[in-house]
């Protein structure tokens, strides 16, 4: 898949210039598929925005794992909770 600046430099050349597809292709060194895929097509692709998942997002222990890393910056590397300790803390029942 091309950047949204090169599917941007596509339509341009297509619907401002009126240049042919065969043009573009040898202009911008693509596929002629391509150039033709993107020049044609009327809607812009969607961007895949991963949502963030996980303990942090989905539940309400967020805020408190967000405390304890700001507590735990302070002090000494050795005396920090480490994942595993905040994992088992969180889910006693596992």
């Amino acid at each position: 898949m091309l950047a949204m600046s090169d599917i941007n430099c596509i339509k341009h050349l297509r619907n401002k210039k009126g240049l042919s597809i065969t043009k573009i292709k040898e202009t911008l060194g693509i596929n002629w598929r391509t150039a033709k895929k993107y020049a044609d097509e009327n809607q812009l692709p969607e961007s895949n925005i991963k949502q963030p998942t996980g303990m942090m997002y989905t539940e309400k222990w967020g805020e408190i794992i967000s405390d304890w890393l700001f507590e735990d910056s302070k002090l000494k590397k050795k005396l920090r909770r480490n994942k595993k300790a905040m994992f088992r803390i969180t889910r006693p029942w596992l």
